[in-house]
């Protein structure tokens, strides 16, 4: 993926926003647009399922239309079939996430995707070391938790041909990343970055805003302990390597949220233009937000 690339070489990073519906993608969009910086719409296996095909034809079509460089991404991918059908749905990157099984099984699952989405034009991401939290197909306890090596990554890079990898160095999926400020393994990415020349990924790297969290509980809802990863972790992985970022909580905090208020403020209200449109407008503040973090505003 050329965004990526040159997102390693120039120390910023692009932000990977996953997508369930239309006024999500809208909001990813034209904050990228308004920003003019690359971007990576992403759906899960969770989204397809939900979307299905509508979903994906419509994701595909705005981001042809879009005046910014834009990659429609399959986050983990949980098989070699899984990759293969978004494929041929018209998916310019896929991940295949074999993060959870031995070495062995992920670098002979990876390298069969490589393969066949390379022979046809797209790139590949996959995992090394294990993420906390939930994700899709994969829960992570604590003390599952396994941050890459650097040797492993190599190690693995070299056998699979994958084009950029995601490492676990810290984040976890998830609005409940730790207590306080979690701690970022910046030394372990550096280390990393030394051995492996291509873009890395960082997953699990919401910000969850803690103004948005207040918001949301004033309006009703029920979250406790919501951390988030720091801002100047953020900027500072960047510099050292990483060039992708993932972003999904901060965005479905930001919808509930202004759905919740929204509807409290005005319990009369039904027309879902008036109750989607100030979501979509809150999501796409928060993506300008992150842009700004990852650095990547005024790169297209």
């Amino acid at each position: 993926m050329e965004i990526l690339s040159a997102a390693r070489v120039g120390k910023y990073g692009v932000g990977a926003f996953n997508t369930n519906n239309m006024e999500i993608t809208q909001a990813i969009l034209e904050a990228a647009e308004e920003s003019r910086s690359p971007v990576i719409v992403a759906l899960s296996e969770g989204g397809l399922k939900y979307g299905g095909k509508d979903l994906v034809n419509m994701v595909i079509d705005m981001s042809k239309s879009a005046t910014v460089p834009v990659a429609v991404h399959l986050d983990h991918g949980s098989s070699f079939e899984s990759c293969l059908q978004t494929i041929r749905y018209g998916f310019t990157s896929v991940m295949i996430d074999k993060s959870h099984e031995d070495e062995e099984t992920n670098i002979r699952e990876t390298k069969r995707v490589v393969k066949a989405a390379h022979a046809v034009g797209v790139t590949v991401e996959a995992e090394i070391g294990r993420l906390g939290g939930v994700e899709e197909h994969v829960v992570v306890t604590e003390d599952e938790v396994a941050l890459t090596k650097p040797e492993e990554a190599e190690r693995f890079m070299a056998a699979t041909g994958t084009d950029y990898l995601a490492i676990a160095i810290g984040t976890s999926h998830g609005a409940n990343k730790g207590k306080g400020r979690p701690y970022i393994d910046h030394q372990r990415i550096v280390e990393i970055a030394n051995r492996v020349p291509n873009p890395l990924v960082m997953h699990g790297a919401s910000g969850v805003p803690q103004d948005v969290v207040a918001r949301l509980n004033a309006a009703g809802g029920q979250l406790k302990d919501a951390t988030g990863i720091h801002e100047d972790d953020v900027r500072k992985a960047v510099t050292e390597g990483i060039a992708k970022i993932n972003t999904d909580t901060d965005l479905r905090l930001a919808l509930t949220m202004r759905v919740r208020e929204v509807l409290m403020n005005d319990p009369k209200q039904f027309d879902p233009r008036k109750i989607l449109g100030p979501a979509r407008e809150e999501m796409k503040r928060i993506v300008k937000e992150r842009i700004e973090v990852f650095g990547s505003a005024n790169k297209a």
